[in-house]
Formats: structure tokens, C-alpha cells, sequence
């Protein structure tokens, strides 16, 4: 495999899924397994990159998705977007709009989202600054 330094890498997020998030007994409205597939499904559409990790940290707030910038939304100064609480059918349709749109530093986001971004726990704050 070759690298093109002309290719941009896309938006990517990053859906946790430890103890708390995707957990069906301490959320049982929730239908954890659609969402991911949901947001797999708008990757593969849109061409933006979904992966899962085991704990994002502020398990008060879950479930927790990070939106990380695309390569051109650094350029642009965008940086890491947390969203807490994101367990409803409304938020994940606006995760894969504005992931498809080119997410943070290209796209605003949605209004109604924005009232759902959430301070990152102190560690992934400390990293960001490096």
C-alpha cells in the first residue's frame, strides 16, 4: 500500500463502548447495537471512519462519542468534539450528518447537538495540549 500525501485523511469517530456506554441493563431504551451499525452504515455512505473503544472516561454522561477532525478540519482548526449522552435516534442521525458534511473545523454542527457536547476528562485534555 502506497501513501498519498495529496489523500486527506476523513473525520473519524469514536464510539465507546466500556462499562457504561452500549450497556444494555444501565440503558435499556436504548438500541445500542443500531446505533453503532447506524454509524458504520453513514461511514461507508459518507466516507468517514467509525471505531469503538473500551472507555472514554466521563461514564456519567454516556453514552460518549468523540467526533475527531478530518486532516483538513485540523488544518482548519478544528479539534476533538465529545458528545455525551448520545442515545437517542435524533443524535446519532446528527453525528452521521455532520461527520458526512466533514465535522469539526469544515461543518458546523447541528444546533441541537451543540447542547450536548461535553468536556473532555482531564487526561484527553492534557493530551490535547501536547
Amino acid at each position: 500500500m502506497t501513501i498519498d500525501a495529496t489523500r486527506s485523511q476523513p473525520c473519524t469517530i469514536v464510539v465507546c463502548r466500556g462499562c457504561c456506554c452500549g450497556d444494555p441493563r444501565k440503558h435499556p431504551g436504548t438500541d445500542h447495537a443500531w446505533q453503532l451499525d447506524r454509524l458504520r452504515s453513514g461511514a461507508a455512505e459518507h466516507g468517514f471512519h467509525v471505531r469503538t473503544t473500551e472507555c472514554l472516561g466521563p461514564c456519567d454522561q454516556a453514552n460518549v462519542i468523540v467526533v475527531q477532525p478530518s486532516a483538513d478540519g485540523r488544518r482548519a482548526g478544528g479539534r476533538a468534539v465529545w458528545i455525551g449522552f448520545a442515545m437517542d435516534d435524533d443524535c446519532t442521525e446528527e453525528v452521521v450528518n455532520w461527520a458526512a458534511a466533514g465535522g469539526p473545523g469544515v461543518a458546523q454542527p447541528p444546533a441541537t447537538l451543540e447542547l450536548q457536547f461535553v468536556r473532555p476528562p482531564r487526561e484527553a485534555r492534557l493530551r490535547a495540549r501536547r
